[in-house]
């Protein structure tokens, strides 16, 4: 599967590594993990890692991300990972790269670069980064390894989500071996705040339900600047608060932010992707996200939301 994208990361003597905003641990696990395999790898090739930054993986080696200039893009490799949306990646500038190379696991949406390897069977972008280092024998140190295995846990849900399978458990026994400290990466990932627990217990009681049992919450600017979070931390960090309550399958996240509502959508059962995708947005069956321009837009998605949980 990756013999091609393998030539092209060969062929390259500067690599420089995206995925998208507001990074999640398997965006952050993939892109700091096949840092580390290309460096370790190929130890004459110059490999910079872009974009946004989130504080919370900061334990992962390597996490604060390189500042370049435009330059160092020319004759450069791109590489584009976790990202179905051109409007999703983080640091716009891989379009000035000689070669583009894109990994990931969302549902396929349009072509983005000029080689890519997508498998929407997999559980998390790490899967594939890690299947890439199984096929061709790149090397992956206790540090890639720990970047690889902490991005896996995130996006399969501690395992629960149902993406998870068998090959899932080979590549986690796969990185296993390079001597992780499992313990230390559930605690930094896992660890929460009183004011954290607060901040949950405030999000549950404010949910709100549809006729047909969809979840839902929405924060308004106002409200994000009397709790001190961030409008992505309200939508993606909350919106499985209600991934557990019983009659519950589907659930939904709204916050506003500068550039729209930005929407979360959850199931258990339903492919959510479609409405998503009608709204702008894209990701996976039963995990997607959006962002529309305002309320009414946001209620309209909801309303779609409803009539789909209606036919369940």
């Amino acid at each position: 599967m990756f013999e091609q994208a393998y030539q092209e990361i060969a062929n390259a003597n500067r690599i420089i590594i995206h995925r998208h905003k507001n990074p999640d641990g398997d965006a952050m696990g993939s892109q700091i993990g096949l840092l580390h395999m290309i460096r370790d790898t190929f130890s004459d090739k110059e490999v910079y890692v872009v974009g946004d930054w989130s504080k919370r993986y900061s334990f992962l080696a390597k996490s604060p991300m390189d500042e370049i200039s435009d330059s160092l893009y020319e004759g450069a490799l791109a590489i584009i990972l976790d990202t179905s949306s051109t409007a999703l990646i983080s640091d716009e500038r891989y379009k000035l790269a000689a070669r583009t190379l894109r990994i990931d696991h969302h549902l396929f949406c349009t072509k983005i670069a000029d080689v890519e390897v997508i498998d929407s069977s997999y559980e998390s972008c790490c899967g594939l980064v890690t299947t890439l280092a199984m096929e061709t024998g790149m090397v992956v140190s206790k540090d890639a390894a720990t970047a690889l295995y902490a991005g896996t846990v995130t996006d399969s849900g501690r395992f629960r989500f149902d993406s998870t399978s068998a090959g899932t458990f080979e590549r986690v026994s796969f990185l296993m071996k390079r001597d992780i400290d499992t313990s230390t990466i559930y605690r930094n990932l896992y660890t929460e705040s009183i004011e954290a627990l607060k901040l949950k217990a405030h999000f549950i009681a404010k949910a709100k339900f549809t006729e047909n049992n969809v979840g839902y919450m929405y924060t308004s600017s106002q409200e994000l600047k009397e709790l001190g979070i961030t409008a992505f931390g309200a939508s993606r960090g909350y919106v499985n608060t209600l991934s557990d309550l019983e009659g519950v399958g589907i659930w939904v996240a709204f916050a506003e932010s500068e550039d729209g509502i930005l929407c979360e959508l959850r199931s258990s059962d339903c492919n959510i992707n479609p409405i998503a995708v009608k709204y702008g947005g894209g990701g996976h069956v039963k995990a997607s996200g959006a962002t529309v321009a305002d309320k009414a837009t946001a209620m309209a998605m909801l309303a779609d939301l409803n009539e789909m949980a209606g036919k369940r």
